[in-house]
């Protein structure tokens, strides 16, 4: 499937494709006499190693050639300052309640009015990599941004041949009714009391994420952390992908190829740190042949149970990849990392979060040497990964709606990829739909196709605590044989307590004691603080995110079951 780029002359006008205010702003500023189109990679990374402040190592990228890139390049470093995580705090989403569109609308206008005074660069990559799904984004951003430039095309496919065929030969996104991404980003933004542009319409005065995704438009004011660039057009992608039958993941996928000729689909959800990765990228000491889909973004056709990458490459921590791991040898770059020079008097990345949390790097798809772009396959298990301490190391979930409501509530952790507002407790247990804080249409829309997965293509459902349970940590081995047991079908679940709807595989040392009332307290409270957060969704931004009755119902069910 492919997006809408170019209109016959009867075809534009308002109440068209791809006409309306917000898009119609950001979109003219991509025909500026100011623009310089790149268009390739090659360019890219030329226009990066040059851009002041620009790190470059003497850390070959391998086999660059092969994706864009001149045989002799190398890892660019890049650091954006004080912020190294997203800040969701600044996100403004069209369509929610309290978001005044005419207002930021003109708070745009005036950011790109600034710009006339900027050489601007426009730049082109496709987000899925399959003829079934790929939406064309186009991003606008100023000089001295080039790192975030290049990075965003890394991180996305970029037009290579054999993707633009690709694209060609797809067919068109809701009968040709989705039109191209538009992104306007001015990292450099200081906000400034204006004629006719008000300011309070932004939920932070110093930096602004604002989507209208109805319209497939985008812009990101004063912020300079490539993670925005990144989620902020998965971000699109995926309300593309939500309003034309797909499920939106924010996980990993793989699927194993079995000895009896079978194959089994795994997907995980879980927030970044949470475990998702390296359960998507552990290899189970080669026991059985294993791809890859991705480690972060992907999407569920709900009607074929296939599944869909929306990115090539991977944007991981460095905190776990000493200087000289081997997985190094992947980079392409980095960001928020230092550097030294190593007794050849070369530069090397010094990682491991020594200069900050969160540093990051981007590798490249051969890292993952079992990666494909699709999985034909139909997902045979949905795992949501909570760090929650009244949770065993893995429950399973009966019933469509209970399956799709614990997606709803997923309990967890923040994480280090995170700028907290001013006040927030970094280590509260908090609730993060489907682990994916990037939706920008109501709740219920991930709630259905997930119920949908469940309960009419028989998918089934588990939860998994990768953190402690009750004082005792879950180790990776512990969670890696529970997904061997599953994939293999030796695991042995039985009925968990009086709940009619959860099973429990029970592992030693992490058996719950269902007569401690001070356990069953705790769990009960746990489950409760689920009841409430879908009632809240009820009042909460006017009920923009309100749940039907039956996945509120089957909560109650279990704290019931718990008296």
């Amino acid at each position: 499937m492919s997006t809408k780029s170019y209109y016959p002359i009867e075809e534009i006008g308002a109440g068209k494709v791809g006409f309306a205010t917000t898009r119609s702003i950001i979109e003219a500023a991509f025909y500026g006499n100011n623009v310089v189109k790149v268009n390739t990679l090659k360019e890219a990374y030329e226009l990066a190693k040059n851009s002041p402040g620009t790190v470059v190592t003497d850390m070959p990228v391998y086999r660059g050639e092969e994706f864009g890139l001149e045989k002799d390049a190398k890892v660019l470093l890049f650091n954006d300052g004080a912020v190294t995580g997203r800040y969701a705090t600044a996100r403004r989403v069209a369509g929610e309640p309290g978001v005044d569109c005419a207002k930021l609308d003109r708070v745009i206008m005036d950011a790109i009015y600034e710009t006339r005074w900027k050489t601007m660069y426009h730049a082109e990559v496709f987000v899925g990599l399959d003829e079934e799904f790929m939406v064309k984004a186009h991003l606008l951003i100023p000089e001295g941004e080039e790192n975030i430039m290049y990075n965003w095309m890394l991180n996305f496919q970029y037009m290579s041949d054999e993707y633009v065929k690709m694209y060609k030969n797809s067919k068109p996104i809701g009968d040709g009714k989705e039109a191209d991404i538009y992104i306007f980003s001015d990292p450099q933004w200081v906000p400034v009391d204006r004629p006719n542009v008000d300011l309070t319409c932004l939920s932070d005065p110093k930096c602004l994420c604002y989507f209208n995704t109805e319209q497939n438009c985008a812009a990101i004011l004063g912020m300079r952390y490539f993670g925005e660039h990144k989620k902020g057009t998965l971000t699109m992608a995926w309300a593309i992908a939500n309003r034309n039958g797909y499920a939106s993941c924010h996980g990993g996928q793989k699927e194993y190829s079995l000895a009896d000729g079978s194959k089994y689909v795994a997907s995980v959800f879980g927030l970044s740190g949470s475990g998702k990765s390296t359960l998507t990228h552990a290899k189970h000491g080669g026991k059985y042949p294993i791809t890859v889909l991705h480690d972060d973004a992907f999407i569920i056709n709900t009607d074929t149970c296939s599944s869909i990458a929306l990115e090539p490459t991977y944007f991981d921590k460095t905190a776990d990849y000493p200087t000289g791991c081997p997985d190094n040898k992947y980079l392409l770059s980095a960001q928020n990392c230092s550097a030294t020079l190593d007794s050849e008097g070369k530069i090397q990345l010094v990682t491991e979060d020594i200069r900050n949390g969160n540093g990051r790097a981007i590798k490249s798809k051969l890292w993952s040497p079992n990666r494909v772009d699709k999985i034909e396959a139909p997902v045979n298990a949905i795992i949501w990964i909570m760090k929650d301490p009244t949770l065993p190391p893995v429950i399973k979930v009966k019933g469509a709606s209970l399956a799709s409501v614990m997606g709803a509530t997923l309990a967890t952790k923040r994480s280090s990829a995170e700028r907290l507002a001013p006040g927030a407790d970094p280590n509260a247990l908090v609730v993060v739909p489907y682990a994916n804080p990037f939706r920008t249409y109501p709740l219920v829309n991930d709630y259905e196709k997930f119920k949908k997965l469940v309960g009419d293509r028989n998918v089934d459902c588990y939860i998994v605590n990768t953190g402690d349970f009750m004082g005792k940590k879950v180790q990776p081995k512990d969670t890696l044989g529970i997904l061997e047991a599953i994939v293999e079908g030796t695991a042995t679940f039985k009925q968990w307590g009086n709940f009619s709807d959860i099973e429990i595989m029970e592992l030693e040392g992490f058996i719950p004691d269902l007569s401690d009332k001070s356990y069953t307290d705790l769990l009960k409270a746990r489950m409760q603080e689920r009841v409430d957060f879908v009632e809240s969704r009820n009042t909460h931004k006017n009920g923009y995110d309100k749940l039907p009755e039956d996945a509120l119902e089957s909560l109650k069910k279990l704290v019931s079951e718990l008296n």
